[in-house]
């Protein structure tokens, strides 16, 4: 990994890559993350990280339910034939248990569907009919306080040191944000802040699509 030119001819295809870090391996952040660009990671846009085993950003989630969502946001989508606005309305503060029971009733339920290309295709076909509430920009992590790798809350990066020394917070940047959905809500396809990474940790739930 050390000396790995990054930004070489690797990943030629731009494919979406997987990695699957050891626990040794994970406990280096910014040196994974070099490993990674090094195979040409970056290219795509994105790539997929999976922890090695046993490794978990919070011992239990059974303590979450009391978790205040405080602007939550109805999307609400007009348009047709591939183009469409969405309007974000603000609703009154729901806490995580009630945002649960909100996500698995039968009027915003995930649709049965017979694999990821029917999934889609029904998302783009009821896209207009009933807008789903979106639990987005929660200040805060579930990461425990002790988690050493990879805690969203402390990367150890250059953001840190601008929070820590410069006194600079900038929510959502270098401070963590949490984000609650269901099925339909959506997040829009965009370049991040100055051009920066984004680093997302799905917790518990469906799997998440980009």
């Amino acid at each position: 990994m050390a000396g790995a030119e990054v930004g070489s001819s690797a990943n030629p295809t731009c494919k979406i890559m997987t990695f699957r870090p050891t626990m040794e391996e994970f406990r280096d952040f910014n040196q994974y993350l070099v490993y990674m660009e090094s195979q040409g990671a970056h290219r795509a846009g994105l790539a997929k990280v999976i922890p090695p085993k046993g490794w978990r950003p919070r011992r239990s989630y059974d303590d979450i339910d009391e978790l205040v969502i405080q602007a939550p946001i109805q999307q609400m989508v007009a348009g047709q034939s591939g183009l469409f606005t969405q309007y974000n309305i603000q609703k009154k503060p729901l806490s995580v248990q009630e945002f649960r029971r909100l996500a698995n009733s039968d009027q915003y339920c995930t649709p049965r569907y017979l694999n990821y290309e029917d999934l889609e295709r029904k998302y783009w076909k009821n896209l207009t009919f009933v807008s789903p509430i979106y639990g987005a920009d929660v200040n805060g992590s579930l990461y425990d306080e002790d988690v050493e790798e990879w805690n969203i809350g402390h990367l150890n990066s250059i953001l840190d040191i601008i929070e820590e020394d410069c006194g600079v917070s900038i929510q959502g940047v270098n401070t963590p944000y949490l984000y609650f959905g269901m099925w339909k809500t959506s997040f829009s396809w965009h370049t991040e802040d100055m051009d920066l990474y984004s680093i997302n940790y799905l917790h518990f739930g469906e799997p998440k699509s980009w």
